[in-house]
């Protein structure tokens, strides 16, 4: 097996004397015919490696720092019981994520509610449930917080998001630091934002918050970023009596999907976050706050892998050679909605040299359901599992039941034990909520 496309697997991937894929110490194939595919196969010693070293990576050089999960990415009770145990703190971005977190048994305390368009339920839901910070995203949702937290008894930590307009040349479907971004508030915002809370002394506004995108291979961004925002900390401790306690610079670390690809490590992006920190509250004469990083796709996308089983195959004059598999834009739309690359590798057959060029296409009724372009394959035949890597962040989240399709189940690996953390949908599932 290429080693390069062995690196984009879990760590503790391997290759066993069958010639097959071997994830978390479990067989690929066999887990295929045990569950079924597709099937989302998750290595949870993978996901804690990650929560560790983005700790170790940035408390070692800014004692400060604290990392929460960023949810979206992947979320379910399996998940957030893992995240829990390594200590890290959560975001959520609706009452959806946070019951999953919830009945998880994940402590609310430790948990950050964010969201551009946060209903009166929602915000209702997260002060019943107490949890630990609210990041406010506009200037009506901060009146609307104010007008909350007057008659509340739970009074959590209030973040505002600002938005520093720092390009951080990514795909423009993920980059969210940007002037115009729908998310957060331009600086002159927040500046009212601040004038707005600093009139209610029971309301403890912590910090300013920030997240410039998604998949940053560059950590000068994130330098920028915070350049302006120490500038304006600085304006607004003069001019509004501000205190900037808590800090959170965001995530969207990016992390490796295809060979070639060169996503720098966690200890980069700490060097370059924690020193811009460091030496900027020291030029403009800040006390260090602490700081806030929320990586999600940096953990979770390299611990997941998706099996699917190979079907229908067709030669394209001038196109090339289509293999179709079970599966799709239905559990992974991020090539149809982003152009985003994938590789795959044959499963059952890892010591089989490759040799032809195909596309594996999904089985939905749309021409961008093409979820491989152009990978270097044994010849595959219908019944051969197909295994697609990186596909733990932003795939199962994204999951839909488009054609009628059914979701897949999902199993979690460590060290040759496998267990079920969510079951395959059914028909009546899909049927479930109609009424007739």
């Amino acid at each position: 097996m290429d080693r390069q496309v062995l690196q984009l697997f879990p760590a503790n991937t391997s290759v066993n004397q069958k010639g097959r894929l071997v994830i978390g110490g479990c067989d690929s194939v066999e887990l295929a015919e045990k569950y079924g595919t597709p099937l989302y196969v998750l290595d949870e010693e993978h996901v804690r490696s990650q929560c560790r070293t983005f700790v170790k990576a940035f408390r070692q050089f800014y004692p400060l720092s604290r990392v929460a999960y960023a949810s979206k990415a992947l979320l379910n009770r399996a998940v957030a019981a893992v995240i829990c145990q390594e200590g890290l703190e959560l975001d959520v971005v609706s009452a959806g994520e946070l019951a999953i977190a919830l009945s998880a048994g994940f402590p609310p305390d430790r948990i950050h509610f964010h969201g551009n368009n946060k209903s009166p339920g929602e915000l209702e839901y997260a002060l019943e449930n107490r949890v630990g910070h609210l990041v406010l995203d506009s200037l009506m949702e901060t009146d609307a917080v104010i007008n909350r937290l007057e008659n509340s008894v739970h009074r959590p930590a209030l973040l505002l998001r600002v938005t520093p307009g720092v390009d951080a040349h990514t795909h423009r479907h993920i980059t969210t630091g940007v002037s115009g971004s729908k998310f957060g508030m331009p600086l002159e915002k927040a500046a009212e934002a601040i004038g707005r809370l600093a009139g209610h002394s029971e309301i403890n506004l912590a910090g300013l918050h920030c997240h410039l995108g998604s998949q940053i291979f560059e950590t000068g961004p994130y330098v920028k970023a915070m350049d302006i925002l120490l500038d304006f900390t600085r304006r607004m401790v003069d001019g509004a009596g501000f205190e900037l306690k808590e800090l959170s610079i965001g995530g969207g670390f990016a992390v490796n999907y295809v060979p070639g690809d060169n996503a720098p490590p966690a200890s980069d992006y700490a060097v370059a976050i924690t020193g811009s920190l460091t030496a900027g509250c020291h030029q403009r004469g800040l006390n260090g706050p602490e700081l806030i990083i929320e990586p999600g796709r940096s953990i979770a996308g390299r611990a997941g892998v998706t099996l699917y089983r190979a079907g229908m195959q067709k030669n394209i004059p001038g196109f090339g050679r289509y293999i179709a598999v079970d599966g799709g834009m239905a559990d992974n739309i991020r090539p149809a909605l982003y152009g985003a690359r994938y590789t795959a590798v044959p499963a059952g057959r890892m010591q089989t040299e490759p040799v032809e060029k195909v596309s594996i296409m999904g089985k939905y009724c749309e021409s961008a359901d093409i979820l491989v372009q152009d990978v270097m394959m044994p010849g595959i035949e219908p019944g051969d599992i197909i295994a697609v890597p990186v596909t733990g962040a932003y795939c199962l989240p994204m999951a839909s039941n488009y054609n009628g399709a059914l979701k897949a189940a999902v199993v979690m690996v460590d060290r040759g034990r496998d267990r079920l953390i969510c079951r395959r949908e059914e028909l009546d599932d899909l049927l479930r909520m109609d009424i007739v």
